[in-house]
C-alpha cells in the first residue's frame, strides 16, 4: 500500500490516507478506507484502477454513498470518489434515438459519472428538456443511477438512457448501448462485468419549462412529506417483492419504530432504515435479519435488502 501511495504521490493524484468512510456516505456509518483516491480527470481515474490492479489492491467505485453501507472495519484497499472528477454535462441538440419513432428527434444531454443526478435535473430544466423530473432528488451521482438503474415515481434511468462510455475490466473505453446493458429492477450489467462507468448520454425531449419546474417540485414535495430526509439512511433499505411493497409489510408486521442498537425501521417511512446516533454496520445488518424474519413468519414474504454492503 506504501508504494501505491508513492505512486498516486508522484503522478499528482491527490488522496487521503485512513479516511473516515462515514463522512462520505448518507448513512453516516462505516470505519477508515486505508486509501481515499481524489482523481480530477477521467486519465487519472483510470490511472488509479490500472495501479490498484497492478499492485494486486482491491478498490471500490463510490459516488454519493447514497445506497450503500460500509463496514465498521472500514475498507482495506482504495476507495475512489467518483465525485472528485471534474467532468460536466454536454448537450447535442436534434440527436437519432433507436427506436424513436421517424422523424422524431430527441436532445442528448452527456453527463460524467461523478455528477450529482440533482445536477443533472437542474441543467436538462434549464435547458428546458423533459425525462429526468422523476429523478430529482434520488441523492446519488449518475453513475450509481445508470449502474443500479435507479428509479422513482414510476420512472427508471433506463427509460432516458442511451449509452453509457466505460472502462472494461481490460483497460479498455468502450461505449455500450442502452439495450446491451440489461437494466432492470435496481440491476445493470456493470453489477457482473466490473465495468467503470465515465459517462452516461441521456435522450430527453423538448418541454415546458414550468410544467418540467412543476413536476420537480411536485416530486420533491412528496420525498420530504413521507420520506425521513432528516436522519441519515441508505433510501429503500429493501426492494419491492414481487406483488407487494416492503414498507407495507414492514407496517403490517408491526415494526414501525423497531430498533437494534442505534439502528431503527423508520416511524415515517417503513421501508427506511435510519441512523438515530452512533448506528454501527453491525446495527444495520442485525435490525435487518430480524426484520427480514419477522416479515418472513409473518406474510410469507422474503425481502430482499436493496442496499448494498461494502465488505471491508
Amino acid at each position: 500500500m506504501e508504494r501505491l501511495k508513492q505512486q498516486l504521490q508522484a503522478e499528482g493524484i491527490a488522496y487521503r490516507a485512513d479516511e473516515p468512510l462515514a463522512a462520505h456516505c448518507t448513512f453516516k456509518i462505516g470505519g477508515p478506507a486505508d486509501v481515499f483516491a481524489l482523481p480530477e480527470t477521467e486519465e487519472q481515474l483510470c490511472r488509479v484502477i490500472a495501479l490498484c490492479k497492478e499492485q494486486g489492491v482491491k478498490y471500490y467505485l463510490l459516488g454519493n454513498g447514497s445506497n450503500i453501507l460500509f463496514e465498521d472495519a472500514g475498507y482495506r484497499g482504495v476507495v475512489i470518489d467518483t465525485m472528485a472528477l471534474k467532468m460536466g454535462i454536454g448537450f447535442l441538440e436534434q440527436v437519432a434515438h433507436p427506436g424513436a419513432a421517424p422523424g422524431e428527434v430527441y436532445d442528448a444531454v452527456v453527463a460524467g459519472a461523478g455528477l450529482k443526478l440533482s445536477s443533472l435535473c437542474t441543467a436538462a430544466l434549464e435547458d428546458s428538456l423533459t425525462g429526468l423530473e422523476f429523478a430529482y432528488g434520488i441523492p446519488g451521482t449518475v453513475g450509481g443511477a445508470v449502474y443500479m438503474n435507479a428509479g422513482a415515481y414510476g420512472g427508471e434511468m433506463k427509460d432516458v438512457l442511451q449509452s453509457v462510455r466505460y472502462l472494461t475490466q481490460d483497460g479498455d473505453i468502450v461505449e455500450a448501448e442502452t439495450a446491451a446493458l440489461d437494466l432492470s429492477y435496481r440491476h445493470s450489467i456493470f453489477e457482473e462485468n466490473g465495468g467503470c462507468i465515465l459517462s452516461a448520454t441521456f435522450h430527453l425531449k423538448r418541454g415546458d419549462p414550468d410544467a418540467i419546474k412543476a413536476r420537480m417540485n411536485e416530486l420533491m414535495a412528496k420525498r420530504v412529506e413521507k420520506q425521513p430526509l432528516d436522519k441519515p439512511s441508505a433510501g429503500s433499505t429493501f426492494k419491492r417483492p414481487a406483488g407487494a411493497f416492503a414498507a407495507a409489510l414492514i407496517d403490517q408486521c408491526g415494526l414501525r419504530g423497531f430498533r437494534h442498537g442505534g439502528a431503527a425501521v423508520s416511524e415515517k417511512h417503513c421501508g427506511f432504515v435510519v441512523n438515530l446516533g452512533g448506528a454501527t454496520c453491525a446495527d444495520v445488518l442485525a435490525l435487518c435479519d430480524e426484520v427480514r424474519a419477522i416479515v418472513k413468519e409473518k406474510t410469507g414474504f422474503d425481502l430482499e435488502k436493496e442496499i448494498r454492503v461494502v465488505k471491508a
